[in-house]
């Protein structure tokens, strides 16, 4: 890909990625409401879903940005993070779940920041990092729909347990990897500068 078009800001992904963090609001007083929880959860799946769909038209189209690499994984925290503190509130799902996930995005933020600050170097979303925000995205709002008395709750709790369980694994997993590649780029850039 060239220079060009991975500095391009006006692409259809950094659109849609654009669209789920103006949602974000949209979604969390819509659960918050009394008469409007299902639509919430209803709206919460579609900015979920375009996640899915702004990455498949990235890379099918040749669309993948330096601006999509940063506003793509932003959505997803924002996203997460407002729909896991919503649940809290109203009483859908456990505190102990939404910190096991809110604490390391805290911690992944921190590291982020950090590595901005300092011009550190830069640490690519790993596959398994994507995965695991894609279960938990799932998996965690099921867990809610049950708890919050929608349709078919017994079936959503199920696979919201089920989910869950997996996609924490492979969110602390993924941390464990990132910690790595950190470690390795500092590695090669102390061996970089010393050869030179």
């Amino acid at each position: 890909m060239s220079d060009a078009s991975s500095n391009r800001i006006a692409t259809i992904p950094n659109l849609l990625s654009a669209i789920r963090i103006l949602l974000i609001p949209v979604f969390v007083l819509m659960i918050l409401g009394e008469d409007s929880k299902l639509e919430g959860m209803l709206l919460l799946a579609l900015v979920q879903s375009t996640d899915w769909v702004d990455g498949v038209i990235a890379r099918r189209y040749g669309q993948v940005t330096e601006l999509g690499k940063l506003l793509d994984p932003l959505a997803d925290r924002l996203a997460v993070g407002a729909a896991l503190i919503t649940f809290v509130v109203v009483d859908a799902l456990p505190l102990w779940t939404a910190l096991t996930v809110l604490v390391r995005d805290g911690l992944v933020l921190l590291a982020a920041i950090y590595l901005v600050l300092t011009k550190g170097p830069r640490i690519d979303v790993r596959r398994i990092g994507k995965i695991a925000t894609f279960t938990l995205m799932w998996g965690l709002p099921l867990i809610a729909w049950g708890n919050l008395g929608l349709p078919f709750p017994h079936l959503a709790r199920i696979c919201g347990w089920a989910f869950f369980g997996a996609g924490i694994l492979e969110y602390w997993v993924a941390a464990g990897m990132y910690v790595r590649d950190l470690r390795t780029a500092y590695a090669s850039r102390s061996s970089t500068h010393a050869q030179g």
